[in-house]
């Protein structure tokens, strides 16, 4: 399907952008959350990856590891999304202090 082709490049062009982003990062709250938002794109990568592999191969080892990347995927990106909740406020307030 070529809408998860598109979200999968969109993911991973986030993904690099994050990290980019991250090595030019100097304040270390602001690289945590710069950190957790590439995470949770590298981890929508791996969710829409997972999704598109079962519409394109139907045998059970391509069934077998697509659940596996659905796992990891939607764990990488819950996980991305509590660091974000909990580095945002502390980046916004290291930013205001360095101001």
């Amino acid at each position: 399907m070529p809408i998860f082709v598109i979200l999968i490049i969109f993911s991973l062009s986030f993904y690099l952008y994050y990290k980019i982003k991250y090595f030019r990062s100097k304040r270390p709250m602001e690289r945590k959350w710069i950190s957790a938002k590439s995470s949770i794109a590298l981890g929508s990568f791996v969710f829409f990856f997972a999704i598109n592999q079962f519409f394109i191969h139907r045998s059970t080892v391509s069934l077998i590891v697509g659940i596996v990347f659905l796992f990891v995927g939607a764990g990488s990106i819950w996980g991305g999304y509590r660091a974000h909740r909990y580095y945002f406020p502390l980046a916004v307030k290291e930013a205001e202090e360095t101001k």
